[in-house]
């Protein structure tokens, strides 16, 4: 027999179900009635929870390749985290944050439209990565606070060029907007059919500086970047507002978090956004795990 709770979030899904079946014009209503905030606080630091991995195929949290595939599940933990004090915000893709938007769970927060999630976690095209999510346009007219480009850079893969060239001209439409550009840049490879990240100091530099350079101005952009080793070093690359990402952690927690601690000291971070870390911790508790981070972007000026 299903349990009183698991029967309650199902209900509170068929509900958006049923308005986006009957009611598909009252998304662009909410977002005009949407109560907005400015996007840097008082101490011009922010917590983003980010959403956006499901629509490039990527489910997988600690080895558990499906962890993810529950979208009642996943609204539950996101509602969880954004109401939470000290989280700002949330970065997601049209379909979540229209679900969270019915949900009233926008209100007051910062959100961030992710743009190209066109390369598929593990596809032959992968580093072709598509803008097929939000465009400078919709961003502006919903009323989301900025847009997210994942920027890989793969020298040896010709659709890196096709990427840069889109996240040139998001940086620039959003700009037009006076709205802010995230970009979280990334050298990366090819090995074995898949791609990989390179994490090392160097190769962080050398993205920041192709990054920084996207688009006919910088002025409203922002960097996304991983904590790697000699982060000092690396951060010394650029004035550019930065934005540290938490990744799929593996070890320990208390080490994730104690990293994190030390890099929010370094200038110019301003703050954190971060998934998985915070939305799947590996003892469940969304809540705990959201409040950590939050004392640790915020401080006691939360």
């Amino acid at each position: 027999m299903m349990d009183a709770a698991r029967l309650t979030e199902l209900t509170e899904l068929t509900g958006l179900t049923e308005i986006r079946a009957r009611e598909p014009e009252r998304i662009a209503r909410s977002w005009q009635k949407r109560a907005r905030r400015p996007v840097v606080g008082a101490d011009g630091r922010l917590l983003v929870v980010a959403a956006d991995h499901t629509a490039r195929g990527a489910l997988g949290v600690r080895g558990d390749g499906l962890a993810m595939a529950s979208r009642t599940d996943l609204l539950d933990r996101l509602v969880t985290a954004l109401s939470r004090p000290g989280v700002d915000g949330v970065l997601s893709t049209p379909d979540l944050l229209e679900d969270l938007l019915l949900m009233g769970a926008l209100e007051n927060k910062v959100v961030i439209g992710s743009m190209n999630r066109g390369g598929l976690q593990g596809a032959a095209f992968e580093f072709d990565d598509r803008f097929t999510a939000y465009t400078p346009q919709a961003i502006a007219a919903h009323g989301l606070d900025g847009g997210k480009t994942l920027t890989r850079i793969c020298l040896g893969e010709a659709g890196t060029v096709a990427t840069l060239e889109a996240t040139a001209a998001a940086v620039t439409g959003l700009a037009e907007h006076g709205l802010m550009a995230m970009i979280e840049p990334f050298l990366s490879v090819r090995e074995d059919g898949r791609s990989r990240n390179l994490l090392d100091p160097d190769s962080v530099i050398r993205s920041i500086h192709i990054a920084a350079g996207l688009g006919v101005t910088s002025a409203y952009t922002w960097l996304k970047l991983p904590v790697v080793d000699e982060l000092d070093r690396v951060l010394d690359a650029t004035t550019l507002p930065t934005l540290l990402l938490g990744g799929d952690p593996q070890g320990d927690p208390r080490d994730t978090y104690a990293a994190w601690g030390a890099a929010l000291r370094i200038p110019p971070v301003r703050g954190l956004v971060v998934g998985r870390a915070l939305l799947y911790p590996p003892d469940g508790d969304v809540a705990a795990a959201v409040d950590i981070a939050a004392e640790l972007t915020h401080g006691s000026s939360r």
